[in-house]
């Protein structure tokens, strides 16, 4: 792919005979506008998203944004590299507000407050992303992470709502604390990383897995092989976006739009037809989510 191609938008893939959901993006970080990036979306059969909150002003948005348009459900959280920042006052976490003084637990204890209260909201379907993740966080991070992490288990349980995971390079310990805390009666795995023998103890524990256009990759033979063995009625299809757009455009912005290339590559790996793994993966989607 020439360099310059990648500031060009990947062309409307084929649109799905079965409609289908995009379990987790980020409409907030896109360059479209929402109205924009919803009627793209369902011009190919993706007709409801899940719109995913990562910090304070990620998740009001994510609320009012769903309160405002049907085909849209919200999740709110701290993302696991924001529970830092809020503590520590770490420039390198998940907001891109910038440096700011340490705030210690009774900032996380306000933030995590007012998490509490956007997950009552009725169109606020799950908690999350929350979990752990040592790819950008050091040492020094991880007991705020943890802390975050039981306290949104806990928000997620006494709502009723889903549970988002994000896990990255932590599988041991996210699981580990799952067990500790007592799980949500759904969680989500978002952007599956485990492999086949982490997809099978997430099944046995009725977990769901989803899939991101990370699936495609060249080098991410483990997540074909974790989406092989995962039970066909655990596993939703997301695009992360504007994250892990799929092959043959990954280095491009990602949009709900581009669920359908997933999707279909997601078919090939499991041997079902396309218009099987939609019905499917649309079915899950909205259990997972209550909707």
């Amino acid at each position: 792919m020439a360099p310059q191609d990648k500031n060009t938008p990947p062309p409307l893939p084929e649109p799905l005979r079965v409609a289908v959901a995009d379990s987790h993006t980020h409409l907030d970080m896109q360059d479209s506008s929402v109205e924009e990036a919803l009627a793209k979306a369902a011009s190919v059969g993706v007709t409801t998203v899940v719109q995913v909150g990562c910090d304070l002003a990620g998740s009001r948005w994510a609320a009012e944004t769903a309160a405002a348009h049907d085909s849209v459900h919200a999740t709110v959280a701290l993302h696991p590299n924001e529970a830092p920042r809020i503590v520590l006052g770490d420039p390198d976490g998940w907001s891109r507000q910038g440096a700011r003084e340490p705030g210690g637990d009774s900032a996380l204890d306000a933030a995590l407050a007012e998490i509490d209260r956007l997950a009552a909201l009725p169109q606020v379907r799950g908690v999350g992303e929350t979990g752990l993740d040592y790819f950008r966080t050091g040492p020094e991070g991880m007991a705020a992470q943890e802390a975050s992490f039981r306290a949104h288990i806990e928000i997620a349980k006494r709502h009723g709502k889903a549970l988002v995971i994000h896990d990255r390079e932590a599988h041991d310990d996210v699981l580990r604390i799952l067990r500790e805390e007592g799980a949500p009666d759904r969680v989500v795995f978002h952007c599956y990383s485990g492999d086949a023998e982490m997809a099978k103890i997430c099944a046995a524990a009725g977990y769901f897995m989803s899939f991101a256009g990370n699936v495609t990759f060249k080098n991410a033979q483990h997540l074909r092989d974790a989406l092989a063995v995962a039970p066909p009625e655990l596993v939703l299809v997301e695009t992360d976006a504007p994250f892990l757009t799929p092959a043959p455009y990954r280095g491009r912005a990602n949009a709900p739009y581009l669920i359908p290339v997933t999707l279909r590559a997601m078919a090939e790996v499991t041997a079902m037809t396309e218009d099987a793994m939609a019905t499917a993966v649309a079915a899950n989607t909205a259990r997972a989510f209550g909707y």
